[in-house]
This record gives structure tokens, C-alpha cells and sequence, in this order.
């Protein structure tokens, strides 16, 4: 499972001009769901999130902010959307390759537990539509992006 994961200041995402989720300070999560995951791949991810330290606290020195608490400490929300292309492989050639990207079934499953297992932690969580074409705003904050992957590949 991988996860680009975005402080922000807020972020919103649509469909057909339809808003599906809107969110404050917190977390904009895209995640793309691959073959082979499961349950703990899901875990990893999800507690790996919801702990990040990368919200400031206090002065680091030389007026840069110390990054020290997570989402939840801040009381932030996450905004969870649904991104198969973040498993295209794109080492040969032009067109990037989906195959390791989980069948939307399986996608889906793992998308919807995913909202779930965040709510279950108590953080306020928005989503996108599942297999839609999405429309996402978002006002980075820091700007502070985190790439994760349950199988430790970076």
C-alpha cells in the first residue's frame, strides 16, 4: 500500500462539481491500494498517519517551527482519496504500468476500511468518491508531503 500524505491547511475533492468531502488543518492522504495487501499493510498505514510528527509545536531555532505533534494531537482532520496511479511504474518507457494495482474490488474494500479505522481513532475523516474523477483542492501547508509504503520500499 503506498500513501502520499500532505499537511494542509485545507483540502477539498469533487465529482462533477459535486463536493464529496471538505476538510481544515490536517492531512490530505492519497492512497493506492496494490496487489498482495492486506490487514496489516492497512494498519501500517493508518497508524503510520495518524502519528506522523509533522505539525509544529515550538521554535526549532532560527525562527523555523519544531515539528513535534500528529494529526490528532492538533484535533486535524483527514481527507482520504483513492489513487490507483500512485502504483503506475514508469521505469520503462513513456505509459506507466498499473499492474501491481490492487483490481478496483479489493480497492475499494481497503479504500472504504481505511475511513473507517481513522474514524474508529477518533480523527474527523472526509472522503472522495471511489472510482470517480476526482476534482481535489488543496492549500499546502509547510509545505511538509510524506511518501509511506507498507513494504517498507522508501
Amino acid at each position: 500500500m503506498i500513501a502520499v500524505v500532505e499537511r494542509v491547511a485545507q483540502a477539498s475533492v469533487s465529482v462533477n462539481g459535486r463536493e464529496t468531502g471538505r476538510i481544515g488543518k490536517g492531512l490530505l492522504l492519497l492512497l493506492g491500494v496494490e496487489k498482495g495487501d492486506g490487514e496489516a499493510d492497512l494498519d501500517y498505514i493508518v497508524r503510520k498517519t495518524a502519528g506522523l510528527r509533522i505539525f509544529p509545536e515550538s521554535s526549532g531555532g532560527e525562527g523555523k517551527a519544531k515539528m513535534d505533534l500528529s494529526v490528532t494531537d492538533v484535533g486535524g482532520e483527514i481527507l482520504v482519496v483513492s489513487q490507483f496511479t500512485l502504483s503506475g511504474d514508469a521505469r520503462k518507457g513513456r505509459r506507466p504500468d498499473f499492474s501491481a494495482a490492487a483490481d478496483p474490488e479489493t480497492a475499494k474494500i481497503m479504500y472504504e476500511k481505511c475511513i473507517r479505522a481513522f474514524r474508529e481513532l477518533g480523527i474527523k475523516t472526509a472522503q472522495g468518491e471511489f472510482g470517480g474523477a476526482m476534482r481535489v483542492d488543496s492549500s499546502g501547508d509547510g509545505p511538509v508531503t510524506i511518501l509511506l509504503n507498507s513494504r517498507r520500499l522508501f
